[in-house]
């Protein structure tokens, strides 16, 4: 009887919703179903939805921002490569906030791995390493060698909180991988697991689709949800007990990622930020990466497709893009912004509306649809979309070939983003740590391999500043070489291991010491 009841509270709510249509099969569901459905309707504000759609389908479109962008002025814009000279002392003042226990990192985990061909989590994915490694596995030992880095600076032992993100369709098979791997050595009670929203997807008449006859069709809110989720599960409060007060937040797919990087943290304490993004300077016109700048005066991500190709192409003085900061999702933030956000700002935030071709249930016959055109809405959040609401913010730029290499797509013949481009990009940046570090390599004649000067961003102008930034292995496949992030975080501490020894790949150097996998051609 109290199913029944159920069921009727259930309708008369959807009905009054204009929603009715989602029960239409009701009566066909077996007990089991039913209880799912009811489960699922029963966490689902209808009238939010509802707001969501017309808001999000309503919205006053402010036309091309070609003519109302503005660049990021160089006094909030810090430099990897242009402003050498100044990073020892970010670091170092990351390093102090890091060894304070005033760090923590926060990661976007809501991925699946569905574009890779993988029926998982983005985040277990082994990209073929030699060490087979995945990219849990490697962020994790970032953090526990960041910990000892700051640990031997400051001479106390320091944490740092370690917060993931993941979907409904992410979270159980996120955990049990974590819990299988011991947490890869970190402490349990700082890893800490929690869900993003979902949101269901909608025809374009704003009615719920179902992707069964008993289950709606729904996706994660985007990265942006994260705001939402921060306030649902009480993360910042979290954050806050821990004394937290910087939070570094990336997306899971960059192998290269350096998480809570403290020259990144340092830069943005060093400047009063409240929030900071990371960026990587784009190249082609056309490349499509969403790119950091301002918009009537307020800092903002503009999508490539947003932007014409005439603005897209515009140079500056130097030669270089007059719009070059390409997002890479990988963003700073005070915990103070972050609670402001989620108690403030977040309900003023705007979905985003992306047309898709969703299979559904026609409502008639009961048939699974597999569209041919985009037949429905699926509404999200972006993680940037907050920038809007900061009162001070900065944009440091990093080299793409040592931070960023993103994981998107399966491998394929020409293809990019894919696991062999994550592994390459990988091996790269440890041989040219080891060049750095004063090591060479040697092919199977005992000749020394050259490595050739790149010239960065294809510019003949800018001079070299170091082996790191300017030597690339000479053939087109890289020199295969992984080094355990235990053993280096960011191509310090090699000396010791590699200064004036020669190599032959594969070579991998980790806890365990240095291992060249073939010797003597055997």
């Amino acid at each position: 009887m109290e199913a029944e009841e159920e069921g009727a509270q259930l309708a008369a709510r959807l009905a009054a919703g204009g929603q009715g249509h989602v029960l239409r099969f009701w009566p066909q569901l077996g007990a089991a179903e039913r209880r799912e459905l009811a489960a699922e309707l029963r966490g689902m504000d209808v009238a939010e939805i509802n707001r969501f759609f017309h808001r999000a389908r309503g919205g006053v479109a402010a036309g091309a921002p070609d003519g109302r962008m503005e660049p990021v002025p160089r006094d909030v814009l810090g430099s990897a490569s242009r402003d050498r000279g100044l990073l020892p002392g970010w670091e170092s003042r990351g390093l102090s906030e890091i060894a304070g226990g005033r760090v923590c990192a926060l990661l976007l985990a809501g991925g699946q791995g569905t574009r890779l061909g993988v029926p998982y989590p983005k985040g277990m994915c082994d990209v073929g390493l030699p060490s087979r490694k995945s990219l849990f596995h490697l962020q994790a030992q970032r953090l526990r060698r960041l910990q000892q880095l700051a640990e031997e600076r400051h001479g106390e032992p320091c944490c740092i909180p370690w917060y993931i993100m993941t979907s409904g369709r992410t979270m159980e098979s996120t955990k049990e991988f974590f819990q299988k791997h011991r947490y890869f050595g970190l402490k349990k009670e700082n890893v800490v697991f929690f869900q993003q929203g979902m949101l269901p997807a909608l025809g374009f008449d704003g009615k719920i689709l179902l992707e069964e006859k008993g289950k709606i069709s729904m996706a994660p809110d985007g990265n942006g949800g994260l705001y939402r989720a921060l306030g649902a599960h009480g993360i910042v409060a979290d954050m806050e007990r821990r004394g937290v007060r910087s939070v570094h937040v990336y997306c899971v797919d960059n192998i290269l990622v350096k998480v809570a990087d403290p020259a990144f943290i340092g830069f943005c304490l060093e400047k009063g930020a409240d929030c900071g993004a990371k960026v990587v300077e784009k190249t082609n016109p056309t490349e499509p990466v969403g790119v950091v700048c301002r918009v009537d005066g307020v800092y903002q991500v503009v999508e490539y497709s947003e932007i014409s190709l005439a603005t897209a192409q515009k140079r500056g003085a130097d030669g270089r893009l007059l719009f070059n900061a390409g997002n890479i999702a990988n963003h700073y933030f005070t915990t103070a912004f972050l609670k402001d956000v989620v108690n403030t700002y977040e309900p003023q935030l705007q979905h985003h509306v992306a047309e898709k071709k969703i299979p559904h249930v026609d409502m008639e016959t009961g048939q699974l649809v597999q569209p041919e055109k985009p037949n429905g809405i699926k509404m999200e959040k972006f993680v940037f979309d907050i920038f809007q609401f900061s009162k001070k913010f900065v944009v440091y730029e990093v080299l793409r070939e040592d931070e960023f290499s993103p994981l998107k797509n399966a491998d394929s013949q020409n293809g990019k983003d894919n696991p062999t481009t994550a592994r390459h990009a990988l091996m790269s940046l440890h041989h040219r740590w080891v060049l750095n570090a004063g090591g060479h390599f040697v092919d199977e004649n005992g000749t020394r391999i050259p490595a050739i000067p790149r010239l960065p961003n294809g510019r003949s102008d800018a001079p070299p500043a170091d082996v790191t930034a300017n030597l690339k292995d000479a053939s087109d496949l890289p020199i295969q070489c992984e080094i355990s992030p235990l053993i280096s975080y960011g191509g310090e501490g090699l000396e010791k291991y590699v200064k004036d020894r020669e190599f032959r790949a594969p070579l991998i150097i980790d806890e365990d010491g240095i291992h060249e996998l073939v010797k003597n051609g055997m």
